[in-house]
């Protein structure tokens, strides 16, 4: 208590003898040193900080989607859910225009079912289901080697929001929060993700 007593009043006598103009400028850096602390707090816990390469080679920074909702799902062509793809391409007609973005991401993950190319997989894509929404390069999307996006996704929503098959979801909100995951059972065109979604698209 005497040694906060004896600070107290140093730190009176030292604000005492400090100009106007000096308090101000003490006062912006103090503030700035905040901002920064806890602007650079929040940017470390959004989805957009992490890239993906597209399905032709060029770069593909979540950043780009920034302000609007994005459904993440992981892919395969030889899977019993590639027929998703017909609910995934709806989904993206039907809330594109409203601020939805649907991405494909491909993955030899789970069973072997996605071990062509690149080309190979946008030529299946489009040509088996008029596919427009990106996809991205192939990922790896489980395990410790996975794309720094998935091990995120599990860190924030927990080992039981881990992909364990093709087809997995997650909502991403315009701000970058990670907001839902589903299984692959769950229809891209279910009510609980058509519930989120409209929850999620920018006002």
């Amino acid at each position: 208590m005497i040694q906060a007593r004896g600070l107290g009043r140093i730190f009176s006598v030292f604000w005492r003898g400090v100009t106007m103009l000096q308090r101000i400028l003490i006062s912006l850096v103090a503030a700035a040193g905040l901002l920064a602390l806890f602007g650079a707090g929040a940017a470390t816990t959004s989805m957009h900080r992490f890239d993906f390469t597209s399905i032709d080679g060029e770069p593909l920074p979540m950043r780009e989607f920034a302000g609007r909702a994005v459904l993440v799902v992981n892919t395969a062509s030889l899977c019993g859910f590639t027929y998703q793809y017909e609910g995934l391409q709806a989904v993206w007609e039907t809330y594109r225009e409203r601020g939805l973005v649907v991405l494909g991401v491909p993955s030899n993950d789970f069973g072997r079912q996605e071990p062509g190319s690149a080309a190979e997989i946008k030529d299946f894509c489009e040509v088996n289901f008029n596919v427009e929404f990106p996809l991205t390069a192939k990922q790896v999307v489980s395990g410790d080697g996975a794309h720094p996006f998935f091990r995120e996704a599990v860190r924030v929503l927990g080992p039981e929001a881990a992909p364990r098959w093709n087809f997995h979801k997650f909502l991403v909100a315009p701000d970058g929060d990670l907001i839902g995951a589903w299984p692959s059972r769950v229809e891209p065109g279910s009510p609980e993700i058509t519930r989120a979604i409209e929850t999620a698209l920018p006002k």
